[in-house]
C-alpha cells in the first residue's frame, strides 16, 4: 500500500490553506508560512494563546523525506499509478495533505478537551533560541537538567 495521500491532486497552497483555516478555528492568532530559499514553503508557523501567554510553534513540511519514500514505494511497486509522478511537486502535496490530516485528527482530540493545544504541539514549541522544543531536547540527548538556570546534575 502507498504512503498516504500519495496520489493527491491538491495544491500544496491550498492543503496549507485549510490548515490555516482549522488553526484559526482553534485559537491561533497569528500564522505564518515560512519558505526556503527555493522559494518552497518548509514550515507553517503559529501563535495561540495559552494560559501561561503566547506560545508559538512551527510544523515542519519536508518534501524531500516524502519524496524518498515515493521513490522507494514506486521502485518496490506499491503505488498504484493513478497518472501521478512522483515528483517533488507532487511530494510537496503529500505532506502538506499529511500534515493537514494530522492537525485535523489532533483538533479533534482538543475538541473533546481530552488534551490542551499545547499537548499537541509540545515538540514543536518554539524556544527563545528559535529551535523546537523537540530540537533542543535532541540536542540534549532527551537528557532533562534540574532546572535551574540551565544546571545540570
Amino acid at each position: 500500500m502507498g504512503l498516504l495521500n500519495y496520489s493527491t491532486n491538491i495544491s500544496a497552497q491550498r492543503t496549507a490553506g485549510e490548515i490555516q483555516a482549522a488553526l484559526a478555528k482553534h485559537g491561533a492568532r497569528a500564522i505564518m508560512i515560512e519558505y526556503g530559499d527555493d522559494g518552497a514553503a518548509e514550515a507553517l508557523s503559529f501563535q495561540v494563546k495559552t494560559p501561561q501567554g503566547d506560545c508559538g510553534f512551527r510544523l515542519p513540511v519536508a518534501p524531500d523525506p516524502v519524496l524518498k519514500v515515493l521513490e522507494q514505494q514506486r521502485d518496490a511497486g506499491k503505488l498504484r499509478s493513478h497518472g501521478v509522478p512522483v515528483t517533488r511537486e507532487q511530494a510537496a502535496k503529500v505532506a502538506w495533505r499529511i500534515v493537514k490530516d494530522w492537525v485535523e485528527a489532533q483538533m479533534a482530540l482538543l475538541e473533546t478537551e481530552m488534551v490542551r493545544i499545547e499537548e499537541i504541539f509540545l515538540p514543536y514549541l518554539i524556544t527563545d533560541s528559535g529551535q523546537t522544543l523537540y530540537q533542543v531536547m535532541a540536542g540534549k540527548h532527551f537528557l532533562l537538567g534540574r532546572g535551574e538556570g540551565g544546571k545540570s546534575e
